[in-house]
């Protein structure tokens, strides 16, 4: 694991030179290598220092190189104005590597460290290369709502150090685990992901982040939510069968809630986070089961959800470049506008509302199945969610591309070779991984 690491670490002088399309050739380099290091034997495969890999962290640490090798293809109007390139380089390669070793931790302690560290070059995408004055209260917030929730589960960690005398990821086990406790350890995760209720820090966040920052948010640091439960929960397994019931009903219900919000959002950006949070409580649900099928499906949605809400936001990114403005109001007509990016428009919003053969319809169909089997009664809740889940992306879709365009103008605007790049490299691995999951979900 660690020569991966060093490789990534050695792009730093690359960066100060401003190496604009050599880190993001290595980047794409570095994650090729990466996807034939698959752990096919064992369940955990590469230890050493600290480090290791099992299926669930391969899964992520492989989205995270790939989400930021996009990054910087998605951010070339960087280099273009010339706004501090080097350092946005340097940025995205601390945060590669902060990822690299949050996910392939085997010790609960070093996690923690690496997925509050995760937290600072986000900060500084957000304040350095954000869009509105307003960036500095929604860095306040995302560090209020994740600090404030970390906390406590740090004395958590060090409790389990206590009792077990062990950090170790694969040496945990359940213990006498009392209410308190329990919240310390899931509520810092559940903000994360984030939850209903503690939500709030996320749309103000992806409103004022460039689009590297929005594309890092939905496509991995929410992820981090579900990988810290997927990794607790052997020691919680005594007491989360009881209380999971409640952060289950609750992100089930947030996330009914939430897509109603998304049909009351005139900002495209604002409405694709606020379906970010819809899609997490579906991601919650299943994890909360504590079964099979429901952890398997949570997964599959995770790295599906990470690629096709980072494609949207690459797409109205596209947009706000050639119109100023993310509203739903001006940017209308697209079709009229840019007839070759509605196509693109159309796969990913199909690829939204988990239309076949994307990713996405297997995890939600998992995801269904785990959570009916669970209790009947979601079923209810279950249908409504997937209603408006179709029914806002539909509503994106048709009120950005239909209609006339709002400068009454009907010229063609084609996209850039890098955006169709761009935009292909999201839509591809979210349509191919679905020819291989049989053999993952075996190994999962």
């Amino acid at each position: 694991m660690l020569k991966f690491l060093c490789f990534l670490l050695f792009l730093i002088p690359l960066c100060v030179s401003c190496s604009w399309w050599l880190v993001c050739s290595l980047l794409f380099l570095v994650s090729f290598f990466y996807l034939f290091s698959f752990p096919y034997f064992f369940c955990w495969g590469g230890l050493g220092y600290l480090f290791g890999c099992d299926v669930i962290s391969y899964g992520l640490i492989l989205l995270s190189m790939w989400i930021c090798v996009l990054m910087i293809l998605a951010s070339e109007s960087v280099l273009r104005s010339f706004y501090f390139p080097g350092f946005f380089l340097f940025v995205v390669v601390f945060l590669v590597a902060m990822l690299y070793c949050t996910f392939s931790s085997v010790g609960l302690l070093s996690f923690y460290i690496f997925f509050e560290s995760s937290l600072i070059p986000t900060l500084f995408l957000i304040l350095g290369w954000g869009y509105q004055p307003e960036r500095i209260q929604a860095g306040v917030y995302l560090l209020f709502y994740t600090l404030l929730a970390s906390l406590p589960l740090l004395v958590g960690i060090l409790y389990i150090y206590g009792s077990l005398g062990s950090l170790c990821l694969f040496l945990l086990r359940g213990g006498v685990v009392g209410g308190l406790f329990y919240v310390c350890m899931v509520l810092a995760f559940l903000v994360s992901m984030p939850m209903f209720l503690v939500h709030l820090w996320l749309p103000s966040a992806h409103v004022e982040a460039p689009v590297s920052g929005s594309m890092i948010l939905a496509g991995v640091l929410l992820k981090l939510g579900g990988y810290g439960l997927l990794r607790v929960f052997p020691v919680l397994s005594s007491f989360g069968f009881g209380f999971g019931i409640v952060w289950l009903v609750l992100g089930l219900v947030g996330g009914l809630f939430v897509s109603l919000f998304c049909m009351r959002q005139t900002d495209l950006k604002s409405l694709i986070a606020y379906s970010s949070v819809a899609h997490m409580g579906m991601v919650i649900g299943g994890i909360m089961t504590m079964g099979y099928w429901g952890v398997c499906s949570s997964f599959a949605l995770m790295i599906a959800h990470g690629l096709c809400s980072s494609g949207l936001f690459c797409l109205s990114n596209i947009s706000y470049e050639r119109f100023g403005s993310r509203s739903l109001l001006v940017n209308k007509g697209l079709m009229n506008l840019m007839p070759s990016m509605t196509m693109w428009w159309f796969l990913l919003s199909a690829c939204n509302m988990a239309a076949p053969p994307s990713l996405n319809l297997l995890g939600e169909v998992g995801l269904l199945s785990s959570l009916v089997s669970w209790s009947w009664y979601l079923m209810f809740i279950l249908i409504f969610l997937s209603f408006f889940s179709a029914a806002y992306t539909l509503y994106m879709y048709s009120y950005s591309q239909h209609g006339s365009a709002f400068s009454g103008l009907y010229s063609c605007s084609l996209g850039y070779v890098r955006e169709f790049l761009l935009l292909f490299l999201h839509w591809f691995p979210l349509n191919l991984v679905v020819l291989s999951v049989d053999f993952t979900i075996f190994w999962v």
